[in-house]
């Protein structure tokens, strides 16, 4: 799921926009407790004020003002759009008013109209230099929305450090005892055990999108990274190859993404997995601030080196994101599978699976923002286990915290702590890891 791109900061700094004073002086005392009320941040209390009142008052430009803002700051856009439009046929040319109209018309999805009352907006002299800021971080957000409807060729590089106390996904202890050969304990092979190293890391990335018409597009991208660890870790670097090619149909507020993917994964110099499969995607934006991503997955999984654990991959999940009107982003969904292998005999090598994630971005500044993420995953296998003699399962947690900092555009610098728990009743499955990195990525 990819949430409408805009800056963490544009909700609340746009407020700023509709805080110059207004040239109608006079209001009387309905507008003005409303107008109290907003201000008090109870936005849904003024707007049930005025909404009585609509049918008698519809025109009065005072009324029309505050019962607008209102509407946007409950995010009832279009309520917002009709009052705010007969406020601006009374009172042309009103920055304020062509403010919040732009504000409410990007939440509806007409951002060529949105953009053009902002221009005006801005170009009023009178406009405090706040406001003025907020309106140009607004209309770079709309160029950023846009920009995903034309055709475009876009790419970065990033590299980064860190410390992974987990480098193999290895459990803790060297000793486990087989059930199967009687309880004897056997210690494993060094390399199975968990293992802590420093490591870099550098990615790399290239996508493409070719607007055919308004509705159509071609949509292809390509990914590399590796992850080589310090020298006292030998054998365990990694490295991905990932592509990807499609098409996109769009149609309101409606798009309908399908594509192939292709990928490749190395584990210390030999390759580990290769992937071929395919991506559906519905992508439903219910205005400039909400929307819901479902999609249909498929994966072919093949394993050169252990050719019985080849299996077919099948996810179905949805999730939704919100951008919240004082700056912060959340999303939450959830998805189930199944991975069945091809080869007969090895269901334990199988398994089903249903997961949930959730995530929020909040800003700090103009330059720094806060983000939390968290994932559960659980996995019922298929068949007993030959060597421990039950059928496993695996309950995986992930939480990732970090901050982000943009020092120059195009830039961005991510510190993140990542942990991750997997419980699971094969001793050799079980398993803590954390990872400290800081990143910087430069996009072009």
């Amino acid at each position: 799921m990819r949430p409408a791109a805009f800056p963490a900061r544009f909700l609340t700094l746009c407020a700023l926009a509709c805080c110059w004073a207004s040239t109608h002086a006079e209001v009387d005392s309905l507008v003005r407790d409303a107008a109290a009320l907003r201000q008090a941040g109870k936005a849904q209390v003024a707007y049930d004020l005025l909404e009585s009142h609509e049918a008698a008052r519809a025109g009065d430009p005072d009324f029309d003002t505050v019962f607008g803002i209102a509407a946007n700051d409950i995010g009832n856009y279009p309520r917002a759009v009709l009052a705010l439009e007969r406020a601006l046929a009374m009172q042309p040319g009103q920055a304020r008013i062509q403010a919040e109209l732009g504000r409410a018309l990007f939440a509806v999805g007409d951002n060529q109209a949105a953009a053009t009352l902002l221009r005006a907006a801005r170009a009023d002299r009178q406009v405090p230099e706040g406001a003025a800021r907020s309106i140009d971080q607004f209309l770079n957000a709309i160029g950023r929305v846009e920009d995903a409807s034309r055709s475009s060729v876009r790419g970065y590089v990033e590299g980064g450090v860190g410390y992974d106390s987990n480098v193999n996904s290895g459990p803790a202890g060297a000793n486990v005892a087989v059930p199967a050969l009687g309880g004897l304990v056997l210690t494993l092979n060094p390399a199975g055990v968990e293992r802590a190293s420093r490591f870099a890391s550098v990615v790399s990335g290239l996508s493409a999108r070719i607007v055919v018409d308004p509705r159509w597009s071609v949509i292809a991208g390509a990914n590399l990274s590796a992850r080589p660890n310090t020298s006292s870790v030998s054998g365990m670097d990694t490295a991905q190859a990932d592509a990807n090619a499609g098409v996109s149909y769009r149609h309101q507020r409606h798009e309908l993404i399908l594509a192939t993917q292709l990928s490749s994964f190395e584990y210390g110099g030999r390759q580990l997995r290769q992937t071929a499969g395919g991506t559906a995607e519905w992508v439903y934006r219910i205005d400039g601030f909400r929307q819901w991503d479902s999609y249909l997955q498929y994966a072919r999984l093949h394993y050169p080196q252990q050719s019985v654990r080849d299996a077919d991959r099948v996810v179905l999940g949805t999730s939704y994101a919100h951008r919240f009107r004082s700056g912060p982003l959340a999303y939450g969904g959830g998805y189930l599978g199944r991975e069945g292998t091809r080869a007969d005999g090895v269901d334990q090598l199988g398994h089903r699976l249903v997961g949930l994630r959730a995530g929020v971005q909040a800003p700090l500044t103009e330059q720094w923002a806060a983000f939390a993420t968290f994932g559960f995953e659980y996995r019922r296998f298929g068949g007993d286990d030959p060597f421990f003699l039950i059928r496993r399962t695996d309950r995986q947690t992930t939480l990732n915290l970090g901050t982000t900092w943009d020092p120059a555009p195009r830039w961005r610098v991510t510190p993140q702590l990542s942990l991750t728990r997997v419980a699971s009743d094969s001793p050799i499955a079980d398993f803590r890891k954390t990872v400290l990195s800081v990143t910087a990525r430069r996009d072009f």
